[in-house]
């Protein structure tokens, strides 16, 4: 089995370059970690093993996520949000309506967001060497601290500069690899990205933390990470608590300390996958009870004392001009309007940080015509009913809203962790009690995006 040709998908504004091979019975999707190049990693034996032998019972399909291999070059480094675009923009390009994801590295926090949200597309999840939170926190004790993490991403980028640096650092990463294939791999790097990108997306994912995202995953999940993986990669406590944070997920340690598949480490990642994706690929889809959502409410500031000052036939008109407005942005945002109630909206986004641009943008629109808003943004586990979503996320979302200034922009901690790296700033407005919501909440204001 050669290497397929290369394809493009568009995903936004930009062009991701796929490939597909095999056509079993069932769809894998690759979800690449940091960097990848989708015709290169054919000169890696463990890449190459690793998708010829799931192509031998599934239809695969593999690509690079913007900025990197043969993708759209952006500026900067995308987004979390962005990255989980592709995902959906390749499954649609290629007719996928339902897939499993095999995320390895990055690619594990895209998997599981992207499971997350749109649960009716993953048959199941393959995890291998991901974390769900890169930073030491003190109720992640397994994280390496801000200042540790800048110095390796110091010491990775001085390594894609420096003569022979790019092999020394896959050496690092490939314990089992023979010298052909440690060069084959920093051939990948080195094409699929610059150092200036990679740079960039090493910072943007210092700061992911999807961990609230995890109880949400309905898709059988199996997670798979080599016991001697390490620093500066992905030590193996990482894999042992998405497995424990994962609902039914199986975990499996495997010898070794590969963090990226090589010859010798492939057959035994297959000889775990293949029983797994087969049975997964047997049960029906299910109806999705749970989805991730980000929830938005909005209301008018005074709307009783500006009703009464103009009138019921001018308020009327002045509704209607600001229900037009709130309508055309949550369009133009990829928003769905779930009620109207009164003066206010109530809104689900599959993205958060389309929720927040969103959010600004409605602000902008009704300031066009007088009126003034509270918004109020939190993203979390939602309940689907006949298309509805209901629960606690929602109440919490709502009661956000209640708490935002004229003009304001609130949002919970969930929906900062989210956007983390996306250009957004936020001023903290400290520790809240939601009313009816048990627990205390940092919420935070928009201050610009």
């Amino acid at each position: 089995m050669g290497m397929p040709e290369t394809r493009y998908a568009r995903s936004g504004d930009v062009m991701v370059a796929y490939q597909v091979l095999g056509d079993g019975p069932f769809d894998v999707v690759f979800v690449p970690g940091v960097v990848s190049h989708v015709e290169l990693c054919w000169e890696t034996a463990g890449m190459a093993a690793l998708l010829r032998g799931v192509a031998e019972h599934a239809r695969v399909i593999v690509f690079d996520k913007r900025g990197s291999g043969l993708s759209d070059r952006i500026a900067g480094a995308p987004t979390l949000e962005e990255r989980i675009d592709d995902i959906r923009a390749v499954m649609d390009a290629v007719g996928s309506d339902r897939a499993a994801l095999f995320g390895a590295s990055e690619g594990v926090a895209m998997s599981v967001v992207f499971a997350a949200s749109y649960p009716e597309r993953v048959s199941a999840l393959v995890l291998y060497g991901g974390f769900a939170r890169v930073l030491w926190a003190p109720d992640y004790l397994l994280g390496a601290t801000e200042r540790e993490v800048r110095k390796a991403i110091e010491e990775e980028f001085e390594a894609f500069v420096t003569p022979g640096g790019l092999e020394a650092l896959m050496r690092s990463s490939l314990p089992s690899a023979d010298e052909e294939e440690v060069r084959a791999w920093a051939r990948v790097f080195r094409y699929g990205s610059s150092p200036g990108t990679y740079e960039a997306l090493l910072r943007m994912n210092m700061p992911i933390d999807v961990r609230e995202v995890l109880p949400i995953i309905s898709a059988p999940t199996l997670v798979l990470h080599q016991r001697g993986d390490r620093d500066p990669w992905t030590p193996v406590e990482h894999g042992r608590y998405l497995a424990r944070h994962i609902a039914g997920a199986a975990y499996v340690e495997l010898d070794g300390g590969d963090h990226l598949p090589t010859a010798a480490s492939a057959p035994h990642l297959l000889a775990q996958m293949i029983p797994f994706l087969q049975e997964a690929a047997t049960r029906e889809a299910p109806e999705p009870e749970k989805v991730l959502a980000t929830i938005l409410f909005s209301d008018i500031v005074g709307s009783t004392a500006r009703a009464a000052e103009l009138g019921d036939a001018r308020w009327r008109e002045l509704l209607a001009a600001h229900h037009a407005r709130v309508r055309r942005q949550l369009a133009r945002f990829r928003g769905v309007e779930l009620d109207t109630a009164g003066d206010g909206f109530f809104a689900r986004f599959d993205g958060p940080a389309r929720a927040i641009r969103c959010a600004l943008a409605i602000r902008e629109a009704v300031r066009e015509v007088g009126l003034e808003l509270r918004l109020g943004l939190h993203a979390g586990e939602c309940e689907v009913l006949d298309g509805k979503v209901a629960g606690i996320a929602v109440a919490i979302g709502a009661r956000v809203s209640a708490l935002a200034a004229a003009g304001e922009v609130l949002v919970s901690q969930t929906v900062k962790d989210l956007v983390a790296g996306s250009g957004i700033a936020f001023d903290d407005r400290g520790i809240q009690q939601l009313k009816g919501v048990p627990g205390e909440w940092r919420l935070y204001s928009v201050a610009s995006a």
